[in-house]
């Protein structure tokens, strides 16, 4: 018995309760939704109740499921826009930071320091063939002639030099690479 009054409920108030429904909410699955929950609900009520099921009642039911569903929407669409929000101005940070980013600033007085302290560091000779050779663009043969040892013997100080910093900047090898090959 209790069953047929439902389906009576069901059929009668169905089609119109989801009009009503769907007009706010503008979904068709949450509007079917609402409306089920509403006919139950509905049901319910005028089952332990005695007397005449009020229409006014499932109006008052829809209305209240629609109101917080489109209540629980703007939270949830506030909290999705502030958090696409807080994206946008994270990339634009991101981007703004890579922009702003010089790595040879960055490094440049680090590296500066390392290479001088290596270069302190090695014998007169050697230092002075790998100054001529990288810092006034020397060629091998030149830097032969001018300190009197043969082409082998600058290209093995260079080497050696070389040899060294690459340990000393091994943290910066990817730049080394770039400014002394």
């Amino acid at each position: 018995m209790a069953k047929d009054n439902f389906n009576i409920i069901y059929e009668r108030n169905y089609q119109r309760s989801f009009m009503f429904a769907k007009s706010y909410v503008h979904d068709d699955m949450i509007a079917e939704d609402i409306v089920s929950d509403s006919l139950v609900k509905y049901w319910r009520l005028i089952s332990t109740q005695k007397g005449e099921a009020a229409e006014a009642l499932l109006l008052s039911i829809l209305r209240n499921k629609a109101l917080d569903y489109l209540r629980h929407k703007a939270v949830h669409d506030a909290a999705i826009e502030n958090l696409e929000e807080i994206k946008k101005r994270e990339l634009s940070i991101r981007i703004s930071t890579l922009e702003a980013c010089d790595p040879e600033e960055i490094f440049r007085e680090e590296i500066r320091t390392i290479l001088q302290r290596t270069l302190q560091s090695l014998p007169e000779q050697t230092r002075r063939i790998f100054e001529m050779s990288r810092f006034e663009n020397k060629t091998v043969k030149e830097i032969a002639i001018e300190t009197n040892l043969t082409v082998k013997g600058v290209e093995y100080h260079i080497t050696k030099t070389l040899k060294v910093l690459r340990i000393n900047l091994k943290d910066y090898l990817p730049l080394f690479y770039f400014l002394f090959s």
